[in-house]
C-alpha cells in the first residue's frame, strides 16, 4: 500500500473559522496516510487524524502504532457506514517526534490541510495537550488517551466547572496510581522514607504537586515523601538527588521518567552504592526493552499497569481478547507487547464507535457522539458521565512487578484492590 497518494481535499461548511497555526506549515514532513477505497463507498471520505510519538525518547509509546493502524485499515476495507451512507476512510498519522511543539505543528496542519473529521492523540501531556489545545481553539472533535488525567486536564488551564468543548480523554489519574501503589508498597516492611523524582515536565510537576499529586496523599498514608525538587529532562547526572535520598535513609524510590533519565539516575545509584528496598517508576517501566537494557538490575523494579494481555476486557471492535491481541501483535511485530498495545486499539474503538453513531460527517454532530458514548473497549468501559470532570472518563489500573524468568522478565501484577476484576499474579519481591 502506497502512503504517498491522498484523495482530494475535502471542503467543510465553517472553515473561516479555522486559525493558522503558527510557525508555517510548509516545512513539515509528508504525513504517513492510510487509504481505505472500498468499492460500494457512496459518500465522501472521512479523515482521522492521529499524532503520537514515533521518535524521540517517548518513541515506546508509539511502538505499536503501525500494528493497529493496519489492522483497523483492514477492518475498515469494506467502508464505515454512518447514518445510512458507506464512507471511505483516510487515516493520516503523524509524529510528535516526543515534542511539544512539533504535535502543536502537526496537529495545526491535519486541521488546516488535510481539513481531519476526527482527531485523536497519545502518550503523556507532550503530545495530548497541545493536540487537544489545537482542536480545542478550531473546534474539531478530539479524543486522547495514554496520559494521567490531572496533567492533561489541569496542564491544560482546565476549569472544573466548566471544562472543554470539543476534547475528551480517557484514562486513570494519580489517585489511581496513589491507590494501587501503597496496598503493594504495604505489602513489605520499610522505614516508609520515600525519594522522589519528578521531572521539570508536565507529568513531573503533577506527580509532584502539593495539592493535587502524591505528597498530600503519601503523607496522610504515614510515608514521608523526600522531594529535592525538579530535575531538567535528559539530565545526565543524578548526584545530587541519590546524596539525599542517603542521608534521609530512603529505602523507597518513587517518580514518573522517560526511560533515558531512569537509566541514567538506576546506574549513578549503583555506582553510588544507594540501594533501595523498592523502586516503583512510571513511565520508563513501562517498556520490557528498557527493563532488559538494564540487566539484572531490572529485576524487581515496579510501576503501574494500565493493561496486559491478562487484562479481563475484549474488543468491540474486533471480539479479540487482550492475549489474542498480544498474540496478533507479537507474530506480527517479532517484538514483545507493550502496555500501550491496548490503548492504541481502543483509541481507535471508540473514534470508530463515534464516527459510525454520528448523525452526520460534521463537527457538531461528531461531538455530540462523543459525549453519548456508552461503549465496552480493550481496555474497560468508556463513558464520560462529567466525573471526574466533564471531559475526562477513568480506566482500571493496577500495579507489579517485573520479574525475571528465564532469558527475560515478566510483569507481574502484584496489586489489584483498586480494580479487582483484574487478576493478581504474584507477589511483591524487594529488591536484593
Amino acid at each position: 500500500m502506497r502512503d504517498d497518494v491522498k484523495f482530494p481535499t475535502k471542503t467543510r461548511g465553517g472553515l473561516d473559522r479555522r486559525t493558522v497555526i503558527a510557525g508555517g506549515l510548509g516545512a513539515l514532513a509528508a504525513p504517513a496516510v492510510l487509504r481505505v477505497i472500498p468499492a460500494n463507498a457512496q459518500s465522501k471520505v472521512i479523515k482521522i487524524g492521529l499524532v503520537s510519538p514515533r521518535t524521540g525518547p517517548l518513541a515506546g509509546f508509539g511502538e505499536s502504532d503501525g500494528f493497529i493502524i493496519d489492522q483497523v485499515t483492514k477492518l475498515l476495507q469494506p467502508g464505515l457506514k454512518s447514518g445510512g451512507k458507506t464512507y471511505q476512510v483516510q487515516i493520516i498519522a503523524k509524529d510528535s517526534q516526543s515534542s511539544g511543539s512539533r504535535a502543536a505543528e502537526v496537529a495545526g496542519e491535519l486541521i488546516t490541510h488535510d481539513k481531519v473529521d476526527l482527531i485523536i492523540a497519545s502518550s503523556a501531556p507532550d503530545t495530548t495537550n497541545p493536540v487537544a489545545d489545537q482542536a480545542e481553539v478550531n473546534e474539531v472533535p478530539c479524543i486522547t488517551t495514554n496520559c494521567p488525567w490531572q496533567p492533561y486536564f489541569f496542564g491544560r488551564n482546565g476549569d472544573p466547572k466548566k471544562g472543554f468543548t470539543w476534547t475528551y480523554h480517557f484514562f486513570w489519574g494519580l489517585e489511581d496510581v496513589i491507590a494501587s501503589y501503597l496496598p503493594m508498597w504495604d505489602s513489605v516492611p520499610t522505614n516508609k522514607v520515600v525519594g522522589g523524582l519528578f521531572p521539570n515536565d508536565a507529568d513531573g510537576n503533577a506527580w509532584g504537586d502539593p495539592q493535587r499529586g502524591l505528597p498530600p496523599a503519601l503523607t496522610k498514608a504515614g510515608y514521608n515523601l523526600l522531594d529535592p525538587g525538579r530535575y531538567q529532562v535528559m539530565n545526565n547526572d543524578f548526584t545530587s538527588q541519590i546524596s539525599a535520598f542517603k542521608s534521609a535513609g530512603a529505602q523507597m524510590v518513587v517518580g514518573n521518567m522517560i526511560p533515558p533519565d531512569f537509566a541514567t539516575f538506576w546506574s549513578q545509584a549503583a555506582q553510588q552504592n544507594f540501594h533501595p528496598k523498592i523502586v516503583t517508576i512510571g513511565k520508563a517501566l513501562l517498556f520490557p526493552s528498557v527493563v532488559a537494557s538494564l540487566g539484572a538490575r531490572g529485576n524487581g523494579l515496579t510501576t503501574e499497569i494500565w493493561w496486559t494481555p491478562t487484562f479481563p476486557f475484549k474488543s468491540g471492535l474486533t471480539g479479540q481478547s487482550a492475549k489474542d491481541l498480544t498474540d496478533a501483535y507479537m507474530a506480527a511485530t517479532k517484538r514483545p507487547w507493550t502496555q500501550p498495545i491496548g490503548y492504541q486499539h481502543a483509541l481507535f474503538e471508540v473514534a470508530i464507535d463515534v464516527l459510525k453513531r454520528s448523525k452526520a460527517i460534521e463537527p457538531k454532530a461528531i461531538l455530540d457522539s462523543i459525549i453519548a458514548t456508552n461503549y465496552h473497549s480493550m481496555v474497560g468501559h468508556i463513558q464520560w458521565t462529567g466525573k471526574p470532570v466533564k471531559n475526562v472518563t477513568k480506566t482500571p489500573l493496577v500495579a507489579g512487578q517485573w520479574q525475571k524468568k528465564g532469558d527475560g522478565f515478566d510483569l507481574v501484577i502484584a496489586e489489584n484492590k483498586s480494580a479487582p476484576e483484574i487478576p493478581v499474579g504474584g507477589k511483591l519481591e524487594v529488591l536484593s
